[in-house]
């Protein structure tokens, strides 16, 4: 019964969404999603149900309006994604007749230049935007861990990464953003001049929201110039004394763009030691450097660290490994987590980490980090308590389902609940967008 009934869902659909023009319609099996992406086997992770009926890609906003329109007179319910890079992010989604992948829909829209401002489609890779943004000597101080991360899964999962230490995170480089309300309809938010401050509530809303609220189809983002001039210093050594640097350089007029706190099972990987580390970078004119760097290092020696210095090759590859080691999975078992925590008791977080052999790596300034582990769940509910306990929260990104089957991957139970059920029931009223995969 239930096989008949699939094969007259697949009918219906194919009859609907094949009349719609500017789209790419996959019946889904392992061959094809194969032959789509390779990031296509995470799917199996992101949903418990059978393999979703069909993936689509729109290649307009308005071929994706309609499907959507389809979507939700007919009651299918969407997995949306761009490159699936963070597809098996978030809760195990169930009974999903659509996946729709922005990654066609990757447009470069406007660069207004003199006014530091760009405005791309979704499903445009933040590579191919930082190649277009560096042949203006501009960038997009964004540095998401995948190559192929697409500008509205960034977005969606406020995925950002060390330049949140100048820069800030995502919600402060985003500008406006045009999206497809879950009835289909298209509308707006913000606008493309920096000072323009419309709709940023709604953007705030939209930023790490895991795509629950709307499917969001341009963003518009604040630029800045390139710089060329970097280093890197790494200082390491007893937990104690990594704390008392990081805090008297939070305390200090020091401006690094960069300031991570690394695991000792991070920096022995690394070859940088068996101790806790520090890497702060500066990229600004050599000067400027030259004189942060003596004021560091004079805390260093005070503190009784060390330190080690990397700049032009060795630096980048630094950079690249240390992203590499935190993000790349390790095994089959293994379990990645984003993680908050007060700043101050960042250091000693790490230190406690020491014993389980977790790579994990902390932003210093925010205590936003991110860290893979391959223990059993006590170690997990263990990590999340201490979170809590020092104003901060764990969060599983990636896991066995099995794991997620057992332990609630948001794990928050705010009086912030009420208001976000509130929000889905007003956005997506059917949930039919990403159903079951953010907190509520």
């Amino acid at each position: 019964m239930r096989e008949t009934s699939t094969e007259n869902m697949t009918t219906a659909i194919a009859t609907k969404l094949e009349s719609i023009t500017d789209i790419e319609l996959i019946k889904l099996d392992n061959a094809n999603l194969d032959a789509t992406n390779h990031n296509w086997h995470q799917l199996s992770q992101a949903v418990d149900n059978d393999t979703p009926i069909y993936l689509v890609f729109p290649q307009t906003r308005e071929a994706l309006s309609d499907v959507v329109k389809q979507a939700a007179e007919n009651h299918w319910r969407i997995l949306i994604c761009g490159n699936a890079t963070k597809i098996a992010w978030g809760k195990i989604t169930n009974n999903i007749q659509l996946v729709v992948s922005m990654q066609k829909c990757d447009r470069l829209i406007e660069h207004a230049v003199g006014d530091l401002t760009v405005t791309a489609e979704a499903g445009m890779k933040l590579v191919d935007l930082q190649a277009q943004l560096r042949s203006h000597n501009q960038f997009l101080p964004i540095d998401t861990n995948y190559d192929d991360a697409t500008l509205g899964g960034i977005v969606a999962t406020a995925d950002t990464g060390s330049w949140r230490q100048r820069y800030g995170g995502v919600r402060d480089l985003l500008l406006g953003l045009s999206f497809v309300r879950a009835d289909g309809e298209v509308a707006k938010a913000g606008g493309r001049v920096v000072k323009n401050v419309a709709g940023y509530d709604l953007m705030k809303l939209f930023t790490g929201s895991y795509g629950t609220l709307s499917i969001m189809t341009q963003l518009t983002f604040r630029t800045y110039p390139l710089i060329t001039n970097s280093q890197t210093l790494i200082i390491y050594g007893a937990a104690a004394a990594i704390g008392q640097a990081t805090q008297s350089i939070r305390n200090s007029g020091l401006t690094p763009t960069a300031m991570d706190l690394l695991s000792s099972t991070v920096m022995s990987k690394l070859n940088l030691g068996q101790s806790l580390g520090l890497m702060l970078r500066w990229q600004t004119i050599p000067e400027s450097i030259i004189q942060q760097l003596a004021q560091v290092k004079a805390i260093v020696q005070q503190l009784d660290l060390s330190s080690s210095i990397y700049q032009d090759e060795a630096e980048t590859k630094l950079w690249q490994d240390c992203t590499n080691m935190i993000h790349t999975l390790h095994s089959s078992t293994a379990i990645t987590c984003k993680i908050g925590i007060a700043p101050a008791a960042a250091a000693n977080l790490l230190a406690q980490m020491e014993k389980d052999s977790i790579l994990a790596r902390i932003h210093a300034s925010t205590g936003i980090g991110q860290l893979q582990l391959d223990k059993d769940q006590q170690t997990v509910q263990a990590l999340r308590a201490h979170c809590q306990q020092n104003q901060g929260f764990l969060t599983i990104l990636n896991a066995p389902p099995k794991v997620k089957a057992e332990i609630d991957v948001w794990g928050y139970a705010g009086n912030g609940i009420k208001t976000m059920q509130s929000l889905k029931n007003q956005f997506d009223p059917q949930n039919i967008l990403n159903p079951g995969r953010f907190i509520v």
